[in-house]
């Protein structure tokens, strides 16, 4: 059963959703920045990823040897979780294993998203605790949409993606490097870089996203949805995070660009992956605890 949260800060209100602990709504001073799920271009707004990011090779992966399957993004955005504490500007949610998803992913967790309003800021906590005695392997990322244009007059084109580095731009750092992907969304092993514009800048074009998503590595860890036609933007800081992906519909004029702070990275390209031998996965020890902390602050 859907259950929704909220929360408020007087300068920050936010909802949240028991499904997936997916937010619903963020707002600043009375504005909506979040996408609101538009099914015409993407129903969804901001799903938490868990414990797979993107696409598994057949929606097929093994733990030693044994095979289980997973739909995109992993089993999170679907499960309900439960409220563990709420206050007026926080909010925690968890999941346990359980039946279902040992079913699908043999190993026994409880997994905690922590929301808290910090002044103009929504702070994230992901953790994840292994209650087995050996090594699980996952990814955890988010996956929010934010509208753009943020303003009335303004348009798509106006705005921009720009990475800061020590809270300044970073015009002067080594460009990026675009993750190789196949047309399926697969990893193709053809990683290359990803100049930007003044060394800094993603400036947004609809055609962008005709290939799907842009996954970036070897970036600051900060980045910044603005315009300098308007007053509004949206900053997402994601220090623990190696990836940092964009993305709209396919083809699609859509109002709006999701920043996808990633743990890890999909399978390669017709392999089924092992998840004890995939690159990149979280590997966490029996009885250990995992935990990572981004934000999302309204400009």
């Amino acid at each position: 059963m859907n259950k929704e949260y909220s929360l408020d800060n007087g300068v920050l209100s936010v909802r949240v959703s028991s499904i997936g602990g997916q937010l619903l709504s963020v707002k600043k001073d009375g504005k909506e920045y979040l996408w609101q799920g538009d099914p015409a271009f993407w129903e969804d707004r901001a799903p938490n990823l868990f414990p797979y990011i993107a696409r598994l090779t057949k929606g097929t992966y093994t733990v030693h040897g044994k095979e289980y399957h997973l739909p995109i993004h992993g089993f999170l955005p679907a499960a309900e979780m439960k409220a563990e504490a709420q206050e007026e500007s926080l909010l925690v949610l968890r999941l346990d294993a359980d039946e279902s998803t040992l079913a699908c992913y043999p190993f026994v967790f409880t997994l905690r998203i922590r929301y808290e309003l910090n002044q103009d800021t929504l702070r994230i906590a992901y953790e994840v605790e292994n209650g087995g005695t050996e090594d699980m392997y996952f990814g955890i990322g988010g996956h929010p949409g934010f509208q753009a244009p943020l303003e009335e007059g303004l348009s798509f084109e106006d705005y921009f993606l720009e990475f800061e580095s020590e809270g300044q731009s970073g015009t002067d750092a080594q460009p990026p490097v675009r993750i190789g992907f196949s047309p399926t969304c697969f990893l193709n092993g053809k990683d290359e870089p990803w100049p930007l514009e003044k060394g800094c800048r993603i400036p947004l074009r609809h055609d962008l996203f005709d290939d799907d998503a842009i996954v970036l590595s070897h970036t600051p860890k900060t980045v910044v949805l603005r315009s300098e036609k308007g007053g509004r933007g949206v900053r997402v800081r994601f220090p623990q995070m190696p990836y940092i992906g964009f993305w709209h519909a396919v083809k699609k004029p859509a109002p709006y660009v999701c920043i996808e702070p990633w743990s890890s990275l999909p399978s390669r390209q017709d392999v089924v992956e092992e998840l004890s031998e995939q690159p990149g996965l979280i590997h966490l020890e029996g009885k250990g605890v995992y935990r990572n902390l981004w934000s999302i602050q309204l400009i």
